[in-house]
């Protein structure tokens, strides 16, 4: 299932309210994307990955897939803003549901559905002209990064080194490495991601290696170097791989200037 946009809860926010709405992140993309929307200060309460800037007065709730539903339910939030981009998101979602409260669950597999995720919460919370502009912004900045390859390179991005976990043909990154010109290395694989044997990885040819760890303090490519595969690898932070959400063109500009020297001369 994609594009999912699922409200439950006894009341849904309207941009008629006298207020700006009481809003909780449960995940870093959309804190992200509340915060391009400018609505970051509207945020009661965040999970504890979210870096967005301006979430400084949000009640932290623990990590993703363990947040505290009874510190979320005190804060009072009148729209809960959760993710199944993040695996196992979906048994958080179900506590929050249970607990009452409104919430709006959005599950993007590619750019075109994370562009429709930021027009979805800006309409939510009464920010859609905004939403248009930052949706609208990124679509064009994207399409500037497509570098000009004959043959495109074949680029795995891996998620997590052991064991070796990379994104496969339905994730974003498919989209995204599309844009500058590339291709997945694992487009033939069904799924968002898949747990790979180093003869698995070989097998899928790639000419670039993208270390982009999720929830990893420091980033450590000469791991991946370690396995003695001859393939350039490059460092990613996963805010701009892993989240589907405006942060995307700071990991298209990085894919970019990783694969420019790879465009013949």
């Amino acid at each position: 299932m994609t594009g999912l946009h699922v409200f439950c809860g006894p009341q849904r926010y309207t941009p008629r309210m006298l207020r700006p709405p009481r809003l909780a992140s449960l995940v870093a993309s959309n804190s992200d994307i509340l915060a391009a929307l400018g609505a970051a200060a509207w945020v009661v309460a965040a999970d504890s990955h979210s870096d967005a800037p301006g979430l400084e007065g949000a009640v932290r709730l623990g990590p993703d897939l363990d947040i505290d539903v009874a510190a979320l339910s005190a804060a009072r939030p009148d729209l809960v803003l959760a993710s199944l981009s993040v695996p196992g998101q979906e048994r958080v979602v179900q506590r929050v549901r249970d607990a009452g409260l409104e919430v709006l669950v959005l599950d993007p597999i590619s750019v075109h559905d994370t562009l429709a995720d930021i027009r979805t919460i800006g309409h939510a919370v009464g920010l859609a002209d905004r939403a248009e502009e930052v949706a609208r912004t990124l679509d064009a900045e994207l399409d500037t990064l497509r570098l000009p390859f004959s043959a495109p390179p074949r680029v795995l991005v891996e998620w997590w080194p052991r064991p070796i976990i990379a994104a496969t043909r339905e994730s974003w990154v498919t989209d995204l490495l599309e844009r500058v010109g590339a291709v997945n290395a694992l487009a033939d694989r069904a799924g968002r991601s898949a747990p790979l044997t180093l003869d698995e990885v070989r097998a899928a040819r790639p000419d670039v290696i993208v270390c982009s760890w999720c929830g990893a303090k420091r980033l450590r490519p000469e791991v991946i170097e370690a396995r003695g595969l001859g393939v350039p690898v490059v460092a990613i932070h996963e805010s701009g791989l892993g989240r589907p959400g405006p942060r995307l063109l700071e990991g298209a500009r990085h894919l970019h200037a990783a694969l420019e020297s790879l465009v013949p001369a």
